[in-house]
């Protein structure tokens, strides 16, 4: 069979790294390939050179045949490559049907469009209404946006990457059945995850990178998770252990938080209520947009709410603002790495300062003492192990996971009584997100309370001592992590909070 798409030896250097280095390997017409890799290894640099948005120093590419050298993306998709970016690029005050349009070369006609959409979200099992604002659609619904937006380019090759991350377990199954849908059809889908369970079960080939080099192929469905993982990062990966213990006082008390979001296509809190004990991790997952980020602004200090509803250690807190919060112990790593949890143009060093000059005593009578501010930013450098050439290079020079191995080890090293943090793993690498789950661990193994917000439900399964979902601005109330299974938490994240009579009776 004639490969689709070919690549041979194809190159890619930066000031200081070689991102690509003689990579080679194929894709067949129908084919599920998946590209592994940790944070660093290529990935990025590779599908940017598919899709036009990089070119290549050296090697070359053949698309069915041919000689396939796309200089932008759209010369790309005209040759039939489509790309869906992890990072939804939709605005939220436009249609479904007008942020499709925006996407086409020559769109047709607005009904024509509308129709064409209700029949590709039909056949393809992606249920979606052309006429609805986009900032009122969940994650899942975003993301089949910018599917159905591909699908109708008619793609020959359709890349995806990290398509899972914003969905529940159901929506996972729903998007599996149109991507085989689609491979029958002779679509190849160019597939990049740090979820190895879901390579295994959905991929029928996979080429892994590190450091930048191919270093191997396999079929994942013959092959364990491991061996993929340890062919990705060239070790053994530990699981994150903990050593079994009862919780202590409880540090972090909630009750009757309702929060009106401060964006018009955010989420309301409704009278949500948790609390959280020494030595406790606590679990909360849900979908993207049902009140994560306003739940971690509330907590922060970002956002104040009146002074009872919030407690730390028995002291009102909800009045505070985030550094008074940090000085007594209540610290938070949001999700947005660029521009929330550090400022892109700030050195490593300036960004550590940010958070832990209160803590870490950063300062000295008004003044910033920048060795000292050194010195903690080459700890958190050298402790989770930053890829970097030093603490003087800008946030933004940093790989995604790079970057958060560095927000998060700058909060953990402050040694928080309370620490609460919003997707802590997106976006990293298996050897990365398996040192940052075992240091939210031992964190909370050293008497300090942990809440974990994430979408990532096997991350909260494997950390957590009890899990609540979020849906719609509601908190359900906690269950022991262990024994749920994922039908059940499935249906927590839809909403089915009364999980007592789900069950027909007893709770687990």
């Amino acid at each position: 069979m004639t490969a689709l798409l070919e690549i041979e030896g194809l190159t890619k250097a930066y000031p200081g790294v070689v991102a690509n280095d003689d990579v080679s390997f194929a894709i067949q017409p129908g084919e599920v390939h998946a590209l592994l890799g940790e944070n660093g290894a290529g990935k990025s640099t590779l599908v940017k050179m598919i899709y036009g948005l990089v070119r290549p120093d050296r090697g070359t590419m053949h698309l069915r045949g041919a000689p396939y050298t796309p200089a932008e993306p759209r010369a790309a998709r005209a040759a039939g490559v489509a790309m869906v970016f992890q990072h939804f690029s939709l605005f939220e005050a436009l249609s479904v049907a007008e942020n499709v349009a925006l996407g086409m070369e020559d769109p047709p006609k607005p009904r024509d469009l509308a129709a064409r959409i209700r029949a590709v979200s039909e056949t393809y099992g992606l249920p979606l209404d052309p006429d609805r604002m986009v900032g009122d659609l969940s994650a899942g619904e975003r993301q089949r946006v910018e599917i159905i937006r591909c699908l109708l380019q008619d793609p020959k090759l359709l890349i995806m990457d990290e398509p899972t991350s914003v969905l529940t377990p159901q929506e996972v199954e729903i998007l599996f059945h149109t991507l085989r849908k689609l491979s029958a059809e002779g679509t190849a889908i160019l597939y990049i995850s740090h979820k190895l369970e879901e390579i295994r079960t959905l991929c029928d080939a996979a080429t892994i990178l590190r450091l930048g080099k191919k270093v191997g192929e396999c079929t994942p469905r013959e092959v364990t998770a491991a061996y993929m993982a340890e062919l990705m990062v060239g070790k053994s990966l530990s699981q994150p252990a903990r050593d079994a213990h009862e919780p202590g006082e409880v540090l972090l008390h909630v009750a009757g938080l309702s929060v009106t979001p401060a964006s018009p296509f955010g989420t309301p809190l409704r009278e949500v209520a948790l609390e959280v004990r020494a030595g406790e991790v606590l679990g909360i997952g849900g979908v993207a947009g049902n009140g994560q980020d306003e739940l971690l602004s509330a907590l922060s200090g970002e956002t104040l709410v009146a002074p009872g509803t919030i407690t730390l250690k028995g002291e009102p807190v909800g009045a505070l603002g985030p550094n008074a919060r940090r000085a007594l112990g209540l610290l938070c790593a949001p999700e947005e790495r660029l521009g929330h949890a550090a400022a892109p143009d700030m050195s490593l060093t300036e960004n550590a300062v940010l958070t832990a000059r209160i803590r870490k005593g950063l300062d000295r009578s008004g003044f910033v003492d920048w060795g000292k501010a050194r010195g903690f930013a080459e700890e958190i450098i050298a402790r989770f192990d930053v890829r970097t050439p030093g603490p003087g290079v800008a946030a933004r020079a940093l790989s995604g996971g790079n970057l958060q191995k560095y927000v998060i080890g700058r909060e953990i090293l402050q040694a928080p009584t309370v620490l609460v943090v919003n997707q802590p793993t997106w976006g990293v690498d298996a050897s990365a997100a398996a040192a940052i789950r075992q240091a939210l661990l031992d964190l909370a193994q050293g008497g300090a309370a942990v809440i974990v917000i994430s979408q990532d439900l096997d991350e909260l399964l494997e950390i957590s001592d009890r899990f609540c979902a979020l849906n719609e601005g509601r908190l359900s109330a906690p269950r022991p992590a262990r024994g749920l299974s994922m039908e059940e938490i499935g249906l927590m994240l839809g909403g089915a909070h009364d999980m007592h009579d789900m069950a027909g009776g007893a709770v687990a």
